[in-house]
C-alpha cells in the first residue's frame, strides 16, 4: 500500500469542519435517516441552501429502536475515529451521551482479552463511547435536524429522476402525518443513505446506468443480546467495556465472541456471538449458560437481573458494492454507509465507517471537482475507507473460513495472515504491537501500518518466545 493512501486515510479521519464554504446546491436529498444519511445531511448543510431526509421510519419518539435498523438492539461502540470525527463536527455528543448514562471508555476501563489472557495495556489514552445504539442515533439526529435548512419529509424513497445525465429528483411516497404522500422532490445532489438493503443499485439497471459489482462473503454470524443490572461498583476492576475472543480451544460453547458495554441507565449490554450453527440461545436461561462457560468477568456481569429480554440477530455475509467500478453512473450521486459496505458486526466499524464516508463527502465537495460528472473521485476516496474496513473485518473473516474448510490459499496471503496472527497474539505481550493494532481496530490508521518491518518482527519474536514456554 502507498504512503499515499496512508496519509490519505489518516487525513479523512481528522477532517475538520469548514469554516466558510461555498453554497453549491439549492437543494440537497439524503435518502436514509440512519446514522451514515445523518452525517451525510450534516456535511450538506454547509454546502445546500435546504436539505432533506427522506425516512420512512417515525424518528419523533426519542432513543426508541425502529424496524429499519434491525441490529439496533445489539451492541454497539462508537470507536475512536467516529467518536472524534462526529465530535468535530457536532460537539457536545459525547458529553451528552455521558449525561444520559452512556460511558466514554478509556484504557483503564477496558478489559479485552483473548481466551482468558488479557491484552496489554497499549499505553494510548484512545477514547470511545459505549452507548445504545437508539441513544445515539437520537443524539446525532438532534441536533442535526436542529439546523436551520435541514428537514426530514416521512416517506420512502421509490426511485429518481434524471436531466442532462444527472440525478434531478428523488420519488417518494409514504404516509407523512397520517396521509398519504406522494411525489418528486427535485434536488441538486442526492445520497443514499438507505443501508445495507439499499435497492439504488436496482433503480440504477432499470434505468439504464451500470450496477455496481455486488461482493458477498459468507460468514453467518449469530448474535444474543441481553441487558442487565449494572452495579455502581463493579467487583475489584472499574470496567466499562470487555471484549473477550476465543479461540477454538477454549471451552466456550461455540462462543466466538463475547462483548459488555456499560450503557444508560446503569446497565450492561451484554452480546454473544456464534458463527455458523453455533447460537448463543433465545432465552435468559440458554444465555447465562453459555455464559457459565466464560471467564470469570463475563459470569460476574450477568449474574444481576435481567432488565431486558435475549434480542437476537442473524447476519449471513458481508457485502460491498463496488462503485469505482461502474463505468456509466449519473452526476450528483453518491451512496454511503452500509448502503456500500457493511460487515461483520462485531468490529464495531459500522458507525464510524459512516463518519468516515461523511468525510470523504466533505473533501469531495471541497475539491472543486466537476459536480455535473459521475463522482468518481468521491467514490475512490470511499474506496480507501472500505478497503480499510474489509480488510480488517472480511479479512478475518475470509482466513477462519478458510482455514475450516481447508482451502488452499495464494503463499502471499497465507504469510499475510500468518503475519497478522503473529500480531494477535503479540498483542498480549508487547505494548509496541498492541498500539498499533488498536490503531488500526480503532479506523485510526491504516491496517497497512501492521505491516512494517519492525513491527513484524516483535510480533515474530513474541511467538517464538511464546512457543519456547
Amino acid at each position: 500500500m502507498s504512503e499515499s493512501v496512508v496519509a490519505l486515510f489518516e487525513s479523512l479521519v481528522g477532517a475538520e469542519p469548514p469554516h466558510d464554504v461555498p453554497v453549491l446546491f439549492d437543494t440537497a436529498c439524503v435518502m436514509g435517516g440512519s446514522i451514515a444519511g445523518l452525517l451525510a445531511a450534516r456535511v450538506l448543510s454547509d454546502r445546500a441552501r435546504r436539505v432533506v431526509i427522506v425516512e420512512p421510519d417515525d424518528t419523533s419518539a426519542e432513543a426508541e429502536s425502529r424496524s429499519g435498523v434491525p441490529q439496533d438492539q445489539q451492541v454497539h461502540t462508537l470507536l475512536p475515529a467516529g467518536r472524534l470525527w462526529i465530535e468535530r463536527w457536532l460537539p457536545g455528543v459525547s458529553r451528552e451521551a455521558q449525561d444520559r448514562g452512556a460511558s466514554l471508555v478509556g484504557p483503564d476501563q477496558q478489559f479485552v482479552g483473548h481466551d482468558d489472557i488479557r491484552q496489554v495495556p497499549d499505553g494510548a489514552d484512545h477514547q470511545f463511547l459505549a452507548v445504545g445504539r437508539p441513544l445515539l442515533e437520537s443524539l446525532v439526529r438532534d441536533r442535526v435536524t436542529a439546523l436551520p435548512n435541514v428537514s426530514v419529509l416521512r416517506a420512502r424513497a421509490t426511485g429518481l429522476r434524471y436531466g442532462d445525465g444527472a440525478v434531478a429528483g428523488v420519488r417518494f411516497a409514504g404516509h407523512g402525518t397520517g396521509e398519504r404522500v406522494e411525489g418528486v422532490l427535485a434536488a441538486d445532489f442526492v445520497v443514499d443513505a438507505m443501508g445495507r438493503s439499499s435497492r439504488l443499485s436496482n433503480w440504477l439497471g432499470l434505468d439504464g446506468y451500470d450496477q455496481p459489482r455486488l461482493e458477498r462473503l459468507e460468514s453467518p454470524v449469530n448474535y444474543a443480546t441481553a441487558l442487565f443490572e449494572r452495579p455502581a461498583k463493579f467487583s475489584e476492576l472499574e470496567v466499562a467495556t470487555v471484549l473477550q475472543l476465543f479461540t477454538p480451544r477454549y471451552p466456550s460453547g461455540g462462543v466466538s465472541v463475547a462483548a459488555a458495554t456499560a450503557i444508560e441507565e446503569q446497565q450492561w449490554l451484554v452480546m454473544l456471538m456464534g458463527y455458523g450453527d453455533n447460537r448463543p440461545g433465545r432465552t435468559t436461561d440458554e444465555f447465562r449458560a453459555h455464559c457459565a462457560a466464560l471467564p470469570a468477568i463475563l459470569r460476574d456481569i450477568t449474574s444481576g437481573d435481567v432488565t431486558r429480554e435475549v434480542v437476537t440477530y442473524r447476519q449471513a455475509d458481508s457485502r460491498r458494492r463496488h462503485f469505482t467500478e461502474a463505468g456509466q453512473l449519473p452526476a450528483r450521486l453518491v451512496s454511503m454507509g452500509d448502503a456500500v459496505a457493511s460487515f461483520n458486526p462485531v468490529y464495531g466499524q459500522g458507525m464510524s465507517s459512516a463518519a468516515l464516508h461523511a468525510s470523504c463527502l466533505a473533501s469531495y465537495l471541497d475539491s472543486g471537482t466537476d459536480l455535473d460528472t459521475a463522482a468518481t473521485e468521491f467514490f475512490r476516496l470511499q474506496q480507501v475507507v472500505v478497503d480499510a474496513a474489509w480488510a480488517v473485518s472480511a479479512g478475518g473473516d475470509a482466513a477462519r473460513i478458510d482455514a475450516e474448510t481447508g482451502t488452499e490459499v495464494p503463499e502471499e496471503v497465507r504469510q499475510q495472515r500468518q503475519g497478522m496472527a503473529q500480531i494477535v497474539g503479540a498483542t498480549l505481550v508487547d505494548a509496541d504491537v498492541s498500539r498499533a493494532f488498536n490503531d488500526v481496530s480503532y479506523m485510526l490508521r491504516h491496517p497497512s501500518t501492521l505491516f512494517d518491518p519492525e513491527l513484524l518482527g516483535k510480533a515474530a519474536a513474541a511467538a517464538e518466545g511464546a512457543a519456547e514456554k
